[in-house]
């Protein structure tokens, strides 16, 4: 799988979780501004996961993230930082 490849599966993820209503509010956008990162081209992809996964990592013990959302922003994490430039 080639990079953009990788950053398009992950911030298909992303886009889910900013649309679950079961998922707080502060995280959601917290994975909004992460996905917006993703997208955005005018960084290299290297800047854009260290960026996504840097506002990731603020969230993910997060008290009032449900289990299942969690496991995702893991999974979105590893997958992200094996992307380098």
């Amino acid at each position: 799988m080639d990079v953009e490849e990788r950053i398009t599966a992950v911030a298909r993820v992303l886009e889910q979780i900013t649309e679950d209503t079961s998922v707080p509010r502060n995280i959601r956008r917290a994975a909004k501004e992460a996905y917006d990162w993703l997208q955005d081209k005018s960084h290299t992809p290297g800047v854009r996961a260290s960026s996504a996964v840097n506002i990731l990592d603020e969230i993910s013990e997060d008290p009032n993230m449900p289990v299942h959302t969690r496991t995702m922003i893991w999974n979105i994490v590893s997958e992200l930082e094996v992307i380098k430039d």
